[in-house]
């Protein structure tokens, strides 16, 4: 299995080209919600910048939190979320404890799914894709 890693952080300049590919390449859409990668500030204006995504939990809080088994196992550890399953309670974003999930313009959940797209579109190659 393969697995979203943002391992060079410290060259990342928050220009948030990942969520937006992410959005546009996974989701279909422009927008900063629909993305299951955030970049934020840690303070600085230039530097010291965050990754928020999906970090793979082998015991996901939010798969054990959603009540219509929207959020299913995956193998290695995290989740697949089955969007036609789900009714938008937003149980598995409460109960995250890295607040991994977003949500999207039309009140969905939105989480990494370690596809790896937004790895090649990273100027700065702060993210990567990793075997686990």
């Amino acid at each position: 299995m393969k697995f979203l890693r943002a391992s060079n952080l410290k060259r990342c300049i928050g220009c948030n080209i990942c969520s937006l590919t992410c959005a546009r390449e996974v989701h279909g859409l422009i927008s900063w919600q629909a993305s299951g990668i955030r970049i934020k500030s840690s303070g600085g204006i230039s530097t010291g910048f965050e990754a928020t995504f999906c970090l793979v939990c082998k015991e996901p809080a939010c798969l054990n939190a959603c009540p219509t088994d929207a959020l299913i196992p995956r193998k290695g550890g995290g989740v697949i979320f089955k969007r036609q399953s789900c009714i938008g309670c937003l149980e598995c974003k409460e109960a995250c404890p890295v607040d991994a999930v977003s949500v999207d313009d039309s009140g969905f959940p939105v989480i990494c799914i370690h596809c790896g797209r937004c790895v090649s579109f990273c100027p700065h190659r702060c993210l990567e894709l990793v075997e686990e």
